[in-house]
């Protein structure tokens, strides 16, 4: 399958004309204020799973187009294959298509010869499985946490995709969805241990710790946005709590820490509104503190997906909001690109079948596997 040939995400845009909104009153909107830009700079070994074995599984009964290859190609020589890398796909909002994403970018990874395995941490509403075209499976993440089988791996499913692995979410568990700390403590670090080129982690809706923290657990979390306003407000909401979480974490002393923890109620005593209000509160209670939180600042960076596009201004969507989180929050944001709106998608989710197994050179597939290879190059930089 060939990628798309043009490029979704032209320079120097401005912000999407069907959302009736510039960036300042968006952001004024939502709870941000408008400032100034930062300062320059300141923005155990396990045995291999028989999933990555590949074969059986309900996904291998899909109708698979003749066209589709499940080899390694040359892309994937051990030479040019990156490290271990963990892609949380959030958005703040349910109903945005996190889950096709997720499984559409697994199973393009996993075509390209890499090892991918895909969590449901979606504890509350799990439901990766179905974009898989595969029925509930006996074992799951709820498993693990309540420690009816003693290691992660034991949990990965066979997804019928060669490379492709799958760990369901928690099933009727209300339990799951309000992990204690030594819960989530210990399942972040077995999700960090499990061997694989490429885990995606399919988060749920909202901005509750347990949400952030599995988001920030990946290098670079992806966030999926559709153009609407309420998917962008959460967006940004979610990007802001997000990034003082991030900071939150990099620091110990209670001073600083209640200093974050403030900022996080929008209506808080001291006026903080934007992450430049906070790095310079934090700045003047500590000033080494303050260095230390603006260069630990430039490893949150995000990167976004815009779904369900039906017009040519939402294309511009993306780059829109990546030049407003940089100029006005200090946020670098990465576009990985932009997903078409087609009645294809729903038709696979329907006949319970993979989408990207289904309709590969539907305008949305071709887009996902764009999104895909920018995943890839954005790995290796």
């Amino acid at each position: 399958m060939k990628p798309l040939r043009r490029r979704f995400f032209p320079k120097n845009l401005p912000w999407g004309g069907r959302l009736g909104s510039n960036p300042k009153s968006q952001l004024s909107a939502i709870g941000f204020g408008v400032s100034r830009s930062l300062p320059d700079g300141c923005r155990g070994q396990h045995k291999t799973p028989a999933a990555f074995g590949g074969g059986g599984g309900a996904v291998a009964e899909a109708a698979v187009p003749a066209t589709v290859s499940l080899k390694r190609n040359e892309d994937a020589s051990p030479a040019s294959s990156p490290g271990r890398s963990i892609v949380a796909v959030g958005g703040g909002k349910g109903g945005i298509g996190k889950s096709l994403i997720t499984s559409s970018l697994g199973i393009c990874l996993a075509r390209r010869g890499r090892r991918v395995v895909l969590i449901d941490a979606d504890l509350g509403g799990a439901n990766l499985h179905t974009a898989l075209g595969l029925s509930a499976p006996k074992v799951s993440l709820g498993d693990f946490i309540n420690r009816r089988v003693s290691s992660i791996e034991d949990v990965i499913m066979d997804t019928g995709v060669p490379n492709l692995g799958l760990i369901s979410g928690a099933h009727d568990h209300l339990t799951a969805s309000n992990l204690k700390y030594f819960q989530k403590t210990r399942l972040l670090n077995k999700i960090r241990s499990i061997k694989a080129d490429y885990i995606f982690l399919d988060i749920g809706a909202g901005i509750s710790f347990n949400i952030v923290d599995f988001f920030l657990l990946a290098e670079a979390g992806l966030l999926v946005v559709v153009p609407e306003p309420s998917s962008i407000e959460n967006a940004y909401r979610f990007l802001k709590m997000s990034f003082y979480r991030h900071l939150w974490s990099a620091v110990k002393g209670y001073g600083v820490r209640s200093v974050i923890e403030e900022a996080m109620d929008e209506k808080n005593r001291q006026g903080i509104r934007t992450p430049f209000d906070l790095l310079d509160a934090v700045e003047k209670k500590d000033e080494a503190a303050g260095r230390a939180l603006k260069a630990k600042s430039r490893s949150f960076r995000p990167r976004l997906i815009i779904n369900q596009v039906r017009y040519p201004e939402d294309e511009r969507l993306g780059p829109s909001m990546a030049s407003v989180c940089r100029k006005h929050l200090g946020i670098d944001v990465e576009c990985l690109g932009a997903i078409q709106y087609e009645d294809v998608v729903w038709q696979a989710n329907r006949r319970k079948k993979p989408f990207m197994l289904v309709f590969p050179d539907s305008k949305a597939g071709q887009g996902l596997e764009q999104a895909a290879v920018n995943l890839l190059s954005s790995s290796r930089n």
